[in-house]
């Protein structure tokens, strides 16, 4: 558990009541349980489940699924954290069992409820600078692995860095600009020797409006100018959103002006576990569900397939409100080749 779980949880004490933990080492599960004023601690999480409502799933990406279907299966809600899971079929599966369950499922993206991401969004839509034509977002830290560890892992963490970090902006990109329409992603190891998959990741998408999408991260910076900043160009202006200096400001010709700042943790779960418990009390519907999760998901996939045959990615019809019950990877429109 993060130290940002802990103090979300601290803040939501009069709506949440934590009745048990669960870690594979019991001294963990003591200490989360201690953190967060939970009666039981346990080291398999199949020993409490009956004693819960809903859960809070923070494993390894690999286990989302047999872990998320466990707690479904048994009538129990579900936050889970992204990525939803490591394949379409396992994301499909737990869509639908939560279906057939009648239960909740919503995927942990915080920055989705982060109050400047939302001041953000709001303001593109107002038009504040205008007819937008892109959004860039860089995501600059150095996050080394001991070896062994299952981030390394391609298999365990389910891809490279564009999979298990950059999902929290593709999906960001998809919630600002609509409908994407092709893409193209160049990943690299270079600099992050401990990672199987990339640890670098770049990636642009043209969207239906006509718009690009750019995400630039990586886990190898061993210094960073950009740190976690987006940039949104209009037609009137730009809009620059640092997360590190809690600060949303307007750019016009050579004046700027804060226009928005919030001073809390960066990754804002306290936010994303409040939409979820009002999800819980009937009183909204998760902005970051099964199926739109599983859009931004099918979006890196086509993204990585499209890289290892040296296309263009064909990324139609993966928009977050487009038709989820679609075909598979492997029933994709002819490829369309880079040209030159």
């Amino acid at each position: 558990m993060e130290g940002a779980h802990e103090e979300a949880f601290a803040r939501l004490r009069d709506r949440v009541h934590v009745v048990a933990t669960a870690d594979p080492i019991r001294e963990r599960a003591e200490q989360a349980a201690e953190a967060l004023g939970a009666e039981v601690a346990v080291t398999d999480y199949r020993d409490v489940i009956e004693d819960v409502d809903a859960a809070l799933i923070v494993v390894p990406h690999h286990l989302h699924h047999p872990i998320g279907m466990d707690f479904i299966r048994r009538g129990k809600h579900v936050l889970i954290e992204k990525p939803l899971a490591v394949s379409e079929q396992e994301c499909l599966e737990l869509i639908h069992a939560a279906s057939s369950e009648d239960v909740l499922l919503m995927v942990a993206y915080p920055l989705r409820y982060h109050p400047l991401v939302v001041a953000m969004k709001n303001e593109l839509d107002a038009g504040r600078i205008g007819e937008v034509f892109q959004i860039a977002i860089w995501t600059e830290q150095l996050t080394q692995w001991p070896k062994g560890d299952w981030h390394s892992s391609r298999e365990t963490l389910g891809g490279g860095q564009l999979f298990s970090h950059g999902c929290h902006y593709v999906d960001l990109l998809l919630w600002m600009l609509g409908d994407p329409i092709e893409g193209a992603h160049f990943g690299c190891r270079k600099g992050t020797p401990w990672m199987e998959g990339e640890g670098t990741s770049n990636i642009t998408i043209k969207f239906a409006s006509g718009a690009l999408g750019y995400h630039f991260g990586t886990w190898g910076a061993r210094g960073t100018k950009h740190g976690y900043e987006f940039q949104a160009h209009g037609s009137d202006g730009m809009l620059a959103l640092n997360l590190a200096t809690s600060t949303l400001m307007l750019h016009k010709g050579n004046s700027a002006d804060l226009i928005h700042e919030h001073r809390g943790s960066t990754k804002y779960v306290e936010g994303e576990l409040s939409h979820f418990v009002a999800c819980l009390d009937g009183k909204a519907s998760p902005l970051t569900d099964g199926p739109s999760s599983l859009q931004g998901l099918r979006v890196i996939w086509r993204l990585y397939r499209a890289e290892n045959e040296g296309r263009i990615a064909d990324l139609s019809g993966l928009g977050l409100h487009a038709e989820w019950e679609q075909a598979g990877l492997d029933l994709l429109p002819p490829a369309r080749r880079r040209q030159g």
